[in-house]
């Protein structure tokens, strides 16, 4: 397995290599308990709010503790800091292998959510070790990470749950030590094979050199916003149309629970495809801005056709195609907005504003589900015009030309 994950992100970037299996073998984690939610509902007798809050705990914690685990990085360095991050993840897996009750699932989800630096540490990493040329490339194959392991993770969870290791009381048993495990061989990665990339030399070195005039400062100050904000609109466009995807596809297509399982393989499949196929061409052609700009756009008109075929023509060709188009808008656009809100700080502040987008993700995480079912069960014209006008959002801002704050730096020193 690492053999073959590692063959698919070769690139010049090597020493980047165990930080995509580290974080491969943490999301695929999280996808092999999906499955078992309709198992904990029965086991414990609840309902589907509660399974909601079960899933959303997660991002809610980790609007609070992905800024505090990215200035941490920023300021201990990035090796330690997601090991002891990772550790947390795999305290809270054993947790939830254990788990005989609602309130221990629960407790488990909340110390994962605690100790969520994985995502923003990562992308300082990527930061910190890939030139801005490149970096849009390699904060790309985020989305190729989950891809994967959204495709691996729900059917090892399902096979893993026929094996009542505890007895029926404990229905995440095997599948929760298949995760804890999981996520113990990453801290085995991230210790043995994971180089630091903010050494406290570096770190100390950086500090000296940054020095700009107080215009600079406030004129970046209002970058950072700009990027993030943005990024906001961008996220949370996305995940209104990830986070109800296959009530979507169930209530409004009539999918029955297999079409729904295709679907899901589908979309991860055409994104898989796209990521290898489509986006290095694009970007040969293009450049980043005009990239990004492409991807947007099409994201725009996707989402509006999702909105009108909803309602008027629900079929499910029609909606798979959609599905590609939307899996390249976002190839072209989500990675390359990443890069360009790391491009707008220093050196020394890349946990933060890495923290920054990863909170931001997790308010979208929180709200896409919850507000996307609304929106459709209403009329999937409201929910298709909604996530066009968050694109839209992202698009029109895009217009606006951010200089890299490392250009200005040069910028200042001249002067």
């Amino acid at each position: 397995m690492k053999q073959k994950l590692s063959g698919l992100f070769k690139s010049k970037y090597p020493k980047l290599q165990p930080l995509w299996f580290g974080l491969f073998t943490d999301i695929l984690g999280f996808y092999i308990i999906i499955p078992l939610l309709p198992s904990i509902k029965e086991t414990f007798n609840t309902d589907d709010i509660m399974m909601g809050l079960l899933v959303s705990i997660n991002a809610i914690i980790s609007l609070f503790s992905a800024p505090i685990w990215g200035k941490l990085s920023d300021k201990f360095g990035r090796k330690y800091t997601l090991f002891t991050a990772e550790s947390g993840t795999c305290l809270a897996f054993f947790i939830l292998a254990f788990s005989n009750s609602l309130e221990l699932l629960f407790i488990s989800r909340i110390i994962d959510g605690m100790f969520g630096g994985n995502f923003p540490i990562t992308k300082a990493i990527i930061s910190d070790r890939v030139p801005p040329k490149d970096r849009g490339t390699q904060m790309t194959n985020f989305g190729v990470v989950h891809t994967l392991s959204g495709l691996i993770g729900p059917g090892l969870g399902g096979i893993l749950a026929f094996i009542p290791i505890f007895g029926p009381n404990y229905p995440v048993a095997l599948p929760g030590l298949c995760a804890a495990f999981l996520s113990l061989f990453t801290m085995v990665i991230t210790l043995f094979y994971l180089e630091e990339s903010w050494s406290k030399t570096t770190r100390l070195k950086i500090e000296e050199e940054i020095k700009f005039k107080k215009h600079r400062k406030k004129k970046n100050k209002n970058d950072i916003l700009y990027v993030l904000t943005q990024y906001a609109f961008h996220t949370i466009s996305f995940m209104l149309y990830v986070g109800p995807l296959a009530l979507f596809a169930g209530t409004i297509i009539g999918l029955d629970q297999i079409g729904v399982i295709i679907i899901l393989e589908i979309s991860g499949l055409s994104r898989a495809i796209v990521r290898f196929s489509l986006f290095k061409p694009t970007m040969k052609k293009l450049g980043e801005k005009k990239m990004t700009k492409l991807g947007l756009f099409f994201l725009v008109l996707s989402f509006i056709f999702v909105g009108i075929f909803g309602l008027f023509y629900p079929k499910a060709w029609i909606f798979i195609i959609l599905m590609v188009i939307i899996s390249y808008g976002v190839s072209c656009s989500r990675g390359l907005l990443i890069s360009k809100a790391t491009k707008t700080v220093s050196p020394d502040k890349m946990g933060i504003i890495n923290g920054g987008t990863t909170t931001l993700d997790s308010i979208a995480q929180t709200l896409g589900p919850t507000l996307g079912t609304f929106l459709y069960l209403i009329n999937p014209l409201y929910y298709g015009f909604t996530m066009a006008i968050f694109a839209s959002g992202a698009l029109i801002m895009d217009f606006k030309n951010i200089v890299p704050l490392m250009e200005k730096k040069n910028d200042t020193n001249k002067n």
